[in-house]
């Protein structure tokens, strides 16, 4: 049986209701730049999947982008979703997968500047948790993911959003 805890400051008062705050866009103050993580992990398209996932891993991400090569014109991204879909539930060995077998793209890209409504738009709209940000030039220069919205939605405190 568990006990409930009390998180100071963190839970709203007994029967408020959530419907009630106000996440519009004009209140939410944050941008895609200042929650997104870089640098961009990228991975070359004929690595083994078994690279990706132990660099995954390693790094404690879930994505990493799949860079372009004469084989493959334009980038790509592979998710901890594709190794669960694709290698472990089809029982495929990720040592004799590549990358290039089980990404999705080419990708789609978001912008820095952008609101995090804006960008959660984008990203249900195409039903993904991942999305590489570009620059101007199209350089990639960050990675925002579901999670990262969530914190920053999190840390920002409900009063400010």
């Amino acid at each position: 049986m568990y006990a409930p805890v009390a998180v100071p400051g963190g839970d709203p008062a007994p029967g408020t209701a959530l419907g009630a705050i106000n996440l519009s866009e004009e209140n939410m103050p944050h941008n895609v730049r200042d929650w997104m993580s870089s640098p961009v992990v990228v991975v070359d398209p004929d690595s083994s999947v078994k690279y990706a996932l132990t660099l995954m891993r390693r790094r404690k991400i879930h994505s990493v982008v799949v860079a372009i090569s004469e084989k493959n014109p334009t980038y790509g991204i592979v998710t901890s979703t594709d190794i669960r879909d694709k290698i472990v539930a089809a029982g495929r060995d990720p040592a004799e997968m590549t990358v290039r077998d089980i990404m999705s793209g080419p990708i789609i890209t978001g912008n820095p500047d952008w609101t995090l409504m804006e960008c959660s738009k984008i990203m249900q709209e195409n039903k993904f948790h991942h999305l590489p940000i570009a620059d101007e030039y199209g350089t990639l220069i960050g990675m925002i993911s579901a999670t990262d919205i969530f914190v920053a939605v999190e840390e920002s405190g409900w009063e400010e959003m």
